[in-house]
């Protein structure tokens, strides 16, 4: 049997989030961001190319690091404006059947009790089809728009992550037994309090004695998606995910990301092939390969500059308006997000100025692009798979909802016909779609599973 790939649609809630300066195209219809019909537009394209799940990127600050200053990420539309991507999943679950909703909340400036609650409760509206991106926070902004002096070191942002996990992990597992719901209606009893635990969580970080406040829900826990690419950030997903989101320019760093990645899982005692590992790539189709590197050419016109240098600055921790374009960039520590600023300074394939990175970054946010006939991307895409040893893809949009569209009205239908994409929804919970039928919950190898709580009450 061929082997099968899986697709999710990468998005966030802002104008033109991850291709900068695209709000200004004219088939691009990002400003209806802040309209929900333009979500369920989103969501219903991708669930009739049949994707395991539309993954809500997020961040909750703005990108001031470049010329110290928020104006250039304003005037671009650099992720701002910046809506909460929590608030469109029940509307978007009751308009779809069977597509899954991966949404980014940041363990660093939320708090374990109160976030186990909604998506336990996001996880029962939608009947199991929720995931989490666990994020561990970049941006600076963030920090002192939320209390805080400056951003968290990033060994203590990780550590507190660790710490966040175990409680969560604690409630949405360990907390309420499968049967403490009864409905007794003769004896008046909902739930046997016998069966509904506290966790009495005691840590560097957070005191919860619980219990959950959320019967268990379809999946328990939701699927735990993560993106680490630092060396702690890499540990940090081999022990948790059950999904990792990356970037990549060239299928040789790909493979490189992906052995250590399994190797990692297998230091953590778990099955090194139970993570599934998506790389990021921005589909570009054409009916020709002519036509398609037209297309090509025209969206790179709408590329901002000055937005993506923001963007860029942002993602790195490093005010970039400080260097010469065409010098090339330079392998450095960052306290930001390390892989955007490996994408540039540990490509193996070449070396790369700022002004070559500006122009990369400001479409697909920096990944690699697929350029061509339908035929020629899913070559491409059954290539990386294969070659790569990925699971599926994370499918960016440079214009929206148009490159969604014309994936799946012209490339999936392809990859269907070679045999390596479903025709139909396997199951109902988004960890069966991604998994198989049958694996609603965590598996036994996972940290979750191996926590003990006291059973009293």
């Amino acid at each position: 049997m061929k082997k099968q790939i899986h697709l999710n649609g990468f998005v966030q809630h802002s104008p033109s989030p991850h291709s900068t300066g695209l709000w200004s195209y004219k088939q691009h219809e990002g400003h209806r961001h802040n309209r929900l019909a333009y979500w369920e537009e989103i969501a219903r394209i991708l669930e009739q190319g049949k994707f395991d799940a539309l993954f809500f990127a997020d961040v909750i600050g703005t990108y001031s690091v470049y010329q110290n200053s928020y104006e250039p990420a304003v005037t671009n539309a650099v992720q701002i404006p910046a809506h909460d991507p929590l608030l469109v999943i029940s509307a978007l679950a009751a308009s779809t059947q069977h597509i899954g909703f991966a949404v980014t909340v940041s363990t660093t400036y939320s708090q374990p009790y109160f976030l186990a609650r909604q998506l336990s409760t996001l996880d029962h509206l939608t009947e199991g089809r929720v995931g989490w991106n666990i994020v561990t926070s970049y941006l600076e902004s963030e920090a002192v728009n939320l209390g805080l002096e400056r951003r968290l070191p990033k060994h203590v942002r990780y550590d507190r992550a660790d710490e966040f996990l175990e409680v969560v992990y604690k409630l949405w597992e360990h907390s309420w037994e499968d049967d403490a719901v009864v409905l007794d209606r003769k004896n008046r009893v909902f739930a046997d309090p016998s069966k509904v635990h506290l966790i009495n969580h005691h840590g560097s970080y957070f005191d919860v004695p619980g219990p959950h406040l959320v019967e268990p829900s379809p999946q328990r826990t939701p699927v735990l998606f993560q993106a680490g690419a630092s060396p702690r950030g890499q540990r940090f997903a081999a022990k948790h995910a059950e999904a990792v989101f990356i970037k990549s320019h060239s299928l040789e760093s790909l493979k490189n990301y992906v052995q250590n990645i399994r190797n990692l899982v297998e230091e953590q005692g778990r099955d090194p092939h139970s993570v599934l590992i998506f790389p990021l790539i921005l589909p570009i189709v054409g009916s020709t390969e002519e036509e398609a590197h037209r297309k090509y050419e025209e969206l790179k016109n709408h590329v901002s500059y000055e937005g993506t240098l923001a963007l860029l600055s942002g993602h790195t921790g490093i005010d970039f308006s400080k260097f010469d374009p065409d010098q090339y960039i330079e392998d450095m520590e960052t306290e930001a997000v390390q892989g955007n600023l490996n994408l540039y300074t540990k490509d193996p394939t070449r070396k790369w100025t700022l002004r070559e990175a500006v122009m990369n970054h400001g479409l697909g946010n920096g990944t690699v692009k697929f350029v061509g006939t339908p035929e020629q991307i899913a070559d491409q895409i059954e290539q990386w798979a294969v070659e790569g040893d990925v699971d599926g893809f994370n499918i960016a949009h440079a214009h929206s909802p148009g490159t969604f569209q014309e994936f799946v009205e012209y490339v999936v239908p392809e990859l269907q016909q070679r045999g390596i994409y479903r025709t139909e929804y396997e199951a109902v919970t988004l960890r069966e779609n991604m998994f198989g039928k049958g694996r609603r919950f965590l598996q036994e190898d996972h940290p979750a599973k191996q926590i003990q709580v006291a059973t009293n009450s």
